[in-house]
């Protein structure tokens, strides 16, 4: 190879570094974020894409202090760049079984409230029997779309009804319809699921309103009438719950405390919800199936134990 050959050759080696973290910093849409999600510090990411951008004489973001958006060249850069990021990884992906050393990144969504649960215990196991794969962990009670946001795997809670996304149940939930100590004496005595009308609800937006009690043979659905709190997490829930606010169904691995301490008290103990299922989701075509399958044999093992 002659000596020009490899001054061409060292100058793509640093461009395909910088544009992976191009890449990255246009997903993240800051180059803070960037480099939280790379593990690295903010000016060794604003260096690496500023040196492409003077290598190549571009501009590739429009900086200001409150937002950063791409130019027209940043606009044509980026769906290069993302194909470059997503060869590298289907190759690490497919060398994966090969090397008994599994290498890559996961993106993985999940509800905040499970970040006690067996699953989410199960996740950490995974990265500490795999160090050299990333594992990154977004914890959110609001769904997203995997493909558009660029998650490899969620857990996820209830019916699966998208028939894009691959789904396995990996576990079970339970629920209790609580309320505070405080709430329920500002109201008659309950004798039943038809008296639930005249109490209030906290809502959650990101679950239906009705819902199912159960008693032995018998099975009645609750449409809750009054709200004056509409929250779009467990934990805001359980907030507004404890501070008497009203009732709502609440999974037990979040309220267990309250209950064992007297801070929240089941209404009508005698009927009971459901159990719920927890699924592991992705999207079909994953460009890292292989890591994708491994994490999912690694969370079954919490449903088989």
């Amino acid at each position: 190879m002659s000596l020009s050959s490899n001054r061409k050759l060292a100058f793509m080696i640093d461009d395909l570094r910088a544009l992976a973290i191009f890449a990255k910093v246009a997903e993240a849409g800051s180059f803070s974020a960037a480099g939280r999600a790379l593990r690295l510090s903010t000016s060794v990411v604003s260096h690496h894409v500023k040196a492409l951008e003077t290598r190549h004489g571009v501009s590739l973001f429009h900086r200001s202090t409150r937002s950063l958006s791409l130019t027209s060249e940043g606009q044509r850069l980026l769906e290069p760049a993302r194909r470059m990021v997503e060869a590298a990884e289907e190759g690490f992906d497919a060398i994966a079984d090969i090397s008994g050393d599994p290498t890559g990144t996961l993106r993985i969504s999940a509800p905040a409230f499970l970040m006690n649960s067996p699953q989410v215990s199960a996740l950490w196991r995974f990265a500490r029997r795999y160090p050299s794969v990333g594992v990154t962990l977004c914890s959110s009670d609001e769904q997203i779309n995997l493909v558009a946001e660029g998650f490899d795997m969620a857990i996820r809670l209830g019916v699966m009804s998208d028939s894009t996304l691959k789904s396995r149940k990996i576990g079970t939930f339970e629920r209790a319809l609580v309320a505070a100590p405080s709430y329920l004496e500002s109201i008659d005595t309950l004798s039943g699921p038809g008296d639930l009308s005249r109490c209030d609800f906290v809502l959650l937006d990101m679950l239906p309103e009705k819902f199912v009690l159960l008693r032995e043979n018998e099975e009645i659905t609750v449409h809750p009438e009054q709200s004056r709190v509409l929250v779009n997490s467990i934990s805001g829930a359980r907030s507004a719950v404890l501070a008497g606010l009203g009732i709502q169904k609440l999974p037990l691995i979040e309220v267990g405390a309250d209950l064992a301490a007297g801070r929240l008290a089941q209404v009508l103990p005698d009927w009971s919800l459901a159990t719920s299922n927890i699924y592991a989701v992705w999207p079909e075509s994953s460009r890292r199936g292989t890591l994708v399958g491994l994490l999912l044999d690694h969370l079954l093992e919490v449903q088989d134990s």
